[in-house]
């Protein structure tokens, strides 16, 4: 047994039993030579799946570097869209306040075109009268006046002909630089309505590349994505499938070890009845005691027992361990026990070593522990 830092050894009759036990488990053992390399291809395939989430999980944390970026792309190719499309609207705006104007100056225009050929209708039957008339003089007015009133109308009437005629040529000449002025505007307008609806066009064109560039970013990223998303999944689908293949194949040979620990017991018990036949037939060496079964009241379990000391108290060993439990002898006298050795004791004292033992350490303080697949 061991405890603390003390070195565990096996006692004669255990050194017996394990090798009963190794030639059982060799009858009994249900997996093929070939198990451990199974296990092992399994755990390579497994680590070269985990090598492989490792390196897609490292392109998608690149992927996603990109994304952000793309993602910073996309923010500006928006702003200035933004950006376009309210300028749009302003030259839209502009052009609908333009059109207004330019319809105002073409009614404007056609108004003055029409003052203008009444003026010059005017003015021509003016002309045309003066023409056809005399021109009256003074001299004749006074001759032809009959009376004095007559005279001052007569000169009252010239005076507002001539005024009028004047006046008539004075809004001929309005209306035509009116109307001249007019038609200068109305050009001017013509050429920004088309220089707006030109710049309006370009902007659109603008606008259009814009989101067929923001589109194909956007379509790239998906397929980007859903390529990675999909390799990740079929990669994690073939790890979980060789985590259940090496979890089948560990049950197996856990299942194989506690077969050959049931072996090892057996081919212990077997020893132990066989050592005991030759005891009762021949006798024995002084100190041995009289083998115990395993209704024999022991402080630890019974299959740790028989695999230690088949159920005898056994004289020391190389390693001092002696005893129904195989203590050592540092360990005896650590753990309370009276005399130089565990096998010069009283089979009640030695339980109680054993259960001070057992609630120190537990089962790890004895080999055999482990290969009767006891823990505790």
């Amino acid at each position: 047994m061991r405890s603390h830092r003390h070195t565990v050894h096996i006692g004669l009759a255990a050194v017996a039993a394990a090798v009963l036990a190794a030639l059982a488990a060799a009858a009994v053992l249900p997996l093929s030579s070939n198990a451990d390399p199974s296990l092992g291809q399994l755990n390579s395939q497994l680590g070269q799946v985990q090598a492989r989430q490792q390196s897609l999980a490292a392109t998608i944390n690149g992927l996603s570097a990109q994304i952000s970026s793309l993602n910073g792309q996309i923010a500006l190719v928006e702003s200035r869209e933004a950006a376009v499309r309210a300028e749009l609207a302003r030259d839209r705006t502009e052009l609908a306040a333009t059109r207004a104007a330019l319809a105002r100056e073409r009614r404007l225009v056609a108004l003055l075109k029409a003052r203008l050929a009444y003026a010059r209708y005017l003015l021509s039957r003016q002309l045309v009268s003066s023409y056809e008339g005399d021109s009256p003089d003074l001299v004749s007015v006074v001759l032809e006046a009959h009376g004095f009133t007559d005279l001052l109308d007569k000169i009252d009437f010239l005076h507002r002909a001539e005024r009028q005629q004047q006046t008539i040529i004075k809004i001929t000449r309005q209306a035509k630089a009116a109307a001249d002025a007019a038609s200068r505007r109305l050009a001017q307008l013509e050429k920004t309505d088309e220089r707006i609806t030109a710049d309006a066009v370009l902007r659109v064109r603008a606008l259009a590349g814009m989101n067929a560039l923001l589109q194909a970013k956007q379509t790239a990223l998906q397929g980007a994505r859903a390529a990675q998303q999909a390799a990740y999944a079929a990669v994690t689908a073939r790890g979980q499938q060789l985590r259940a293949a090496i979890a089948r194949v560990e049950a197996e040979q856990a299942a194989a070890a506690r077969a050959n620990a049931a072996a090892a017991a057996n081919a212990a018990a077997s020893a132990a009845a066989q050592a005991s036949s030759s005891s009762s037939s021949g006798g024995g060496s002084a100190g041995i005691g009289p083998a115990l079964g395993a209704s024999g009241g022991w402080a630890i379990p019974y299959p740790i027992v028989l695999c230690e000391s088949g159920g005898q108290n056994l004289p020391p060993n190389s390693a001092s361990a002696s005893g129904y439990y195989q203590i050592l002898g540092s360990t005896w006298s650590e753990y309370g026990g009276t005399g130089p050795a565990a096998y010069l004791a009283s089979k009640a004292q030695q339980d109680a070593v054993a259960q001070r033992i057992w609630a120190g350490s537990g089962a790890q303080a004895w080999v055999c522990s482990g290969i009767v697949g006891v823990h505790g």
